[in-house]
């Protein structure tokens, strides 16, 4: 599959893995699939990858053929590995922006994030943001964006994410529910190539409220949003039992799981692919995906990074960018 242009890497937290993943995603894709990191090239040196330095995205096409493509980006300070300095806090940002705003352009065809580490970010810059789904929204003009995970054998959409599980009940709206909904057979369709996309929605409580007995969210409010969906023509079903939604059998039966919170959505697909899963951004008007894992302080600088996760990313960002052109939906 061919890139009109390569894809952007932001590097993220120079501290943790990302450099090192950076430098084997390379190692192991080569020209195969060109893609630019956006960071320090000091960050990037001696980790196993020749780095070469590209004064343009374009550039990174040849480059990839030759080392490790790099649009140079300084930061303030030396990276030490598993110490994140606050003083890199704007640098890491600075390279997120910069990548948007390439693939808003058409310089890149797709944008993947290396980990960041809020907390450094919030010291270092005062980053207002939970993470980099909420700052790639904000930088997007978008009020409503969704998480998926994705690995060959499961996409999976969690409708509320990053909050106290008993805080969930309250933020479960039919309104975030059937946006969820929608923003997710939208990207199905135009970022995945699924012209009639199938998907099984999770119910909130066990055996999913049991007829009310314990719970009943899927009664109320959760089954009235997939029967209006329904009669608009989505092909849904559920609310079902998130207990019988993920073992294979199920999963042949839909292209994506919609569930009500973040560890009904993680836990199957970090035990059915615990390396290899990806983090995509639905209903940005470019491609994004990620890593489905931290910074790993403590095994930076170690040499046992393991680049599998963003190999995926960068694979399914390239199918993605693809799939947009296909539709007409490019940046």
């Amino acid at each position: 599959m061919k890139l009109l242009a390569p894809i952007a890497l932001s590097v993220g937290e120079p501290s943790g893995i990302g450099p090192e993943i950076a430098a084997g995603a390379w190692a192991r894709l080569g020209a195969q699939l060109p893609f630019f990191v956006i960071g320090d090239p000091k960050h990037l040196a001696g980790l196993g990858a020749p780095v070469v330095e590209i004064a343009a995205p374009c550039d990174a096409m040849d480059a990839s053929s030759r080392g490790l493509p790099v649009l140079p980006h300084p930061f303030a300070a030396p990276a030490v590995p598993g110490q994140p300095d606050a003083a890199n806090a704007r640098g890491v940002i600075e390279a997120i922006t910069r990548g948007v705003d390439l693939v808003r352009q058409g310089e890149a065809s797709a944008l993947t994030t290396g980990p960041i580490h809020k907390k450094a970010l919030k010291d270092g810059a005062g980053f207002r943001f939970p993470g980099h789904t909420e700052f790639l929204a904000d930088l997007a003009g978008v009020e409503q964006v969704v998480m998926m995970l994705v690995c060959p054998e499961l996409r999976v959409v969690p409708v509320t994410i990053h909050i106290a599980l008993q805080a969930v009940p309250a933020a479960l709206t039919a309104a975030l529910v059937r946006e969820t909904i929608t923003i997710t057979h939208s990207a199905l369709q135009q970022d995945f190539g699924i012209a009639s996309p199938r998907i099984a929605v999770a119910g909130l409580n066990p055996h999913g409220g049991e007829g009310g007995t314990m719970g009943r969210e899927e009664i109320e409010m959760i089954a009235p949003v997939l029967e209006a969906l329904r009669a608009e023509g989505l092909a849904l079903t559920g609310p079902h039992s998130a207990d019988t939604m993920f073992h294979a059998g199920a999963r042949a039966g839909y292209d994506a799981a919609v569930a009500m919170y973040h560890d009904q959505a993680l836990v199957p697909i970090k035990t059915i692919d615990f390396a290899g899963g990806v983090n995509v951004t639905l209903g940005l008007p470019f491609v994004r995906t990620s890593p489905d894992h931290g910074t790993a302080f403590d095994i930076a600088g170690r040499g046992i990074a393991d680049p599998t996760s963003l190999v995926a990313a960068l694979e399914v960002a390239r199918d993605m960018a693809a799939a947009r052109d296909a539709s007409g939906r490019a940046p």
